[in-house]
């Protein structure tokens, strides 16, 4: 009965062992920071400022205080957002790099993404 006690103590060891171990692996891996949320404001017919510290994955939120209808449009076409005078919408961030953008309907409003790896 002994021997039965012993095999079973060594199993139980073995497996919070590896246990530990999984766990140990789990903690190595570097965390990845939650998404944040930006917000970058058109009005008197222009951007704000872009923000910094954009990651993909990020949200931006753009919000219209003009009274004129403007759009957010990558030169690239990988995103636009079209907004009425005094609305917003959100847009997740899906690429690292730089993206120029515009207002299709006030081509002289002008701006750049700096988005982070």
């Amino acid at each position: 009965m002994a021997k039965y006690g012993k095999g079973r103590a060594a199993a139980a060891l073995l497996t919070l062992s590896a246990a530990l171990g999984t766990l140990s692996v789990a903690n190595a891996a570097p965390a990845r920071a939650a998404p944040k949320v930006h917000t970058i404001v058109m009005n008197k017919m222009a951007y704000g400022p872009s923000p910094t510290g954009l990651r993909a994955g990020d949200v931006i939120l753009w919000v219209n205080k003009d009274m004129f209808r403007h759009t957010a449009t990558a030169r690239d076409k990988s995103f636009n957002v079209d907004l009425p005078a005094g609305k917003s919408a959100r847009m997740i961030v899906k690429k690292a790099g730089l993206t120029n953008y515009y207002c299709i309907y006030h081509p002289g409003m002008k701006g750049q993404l700096a988005v982070a790896k």
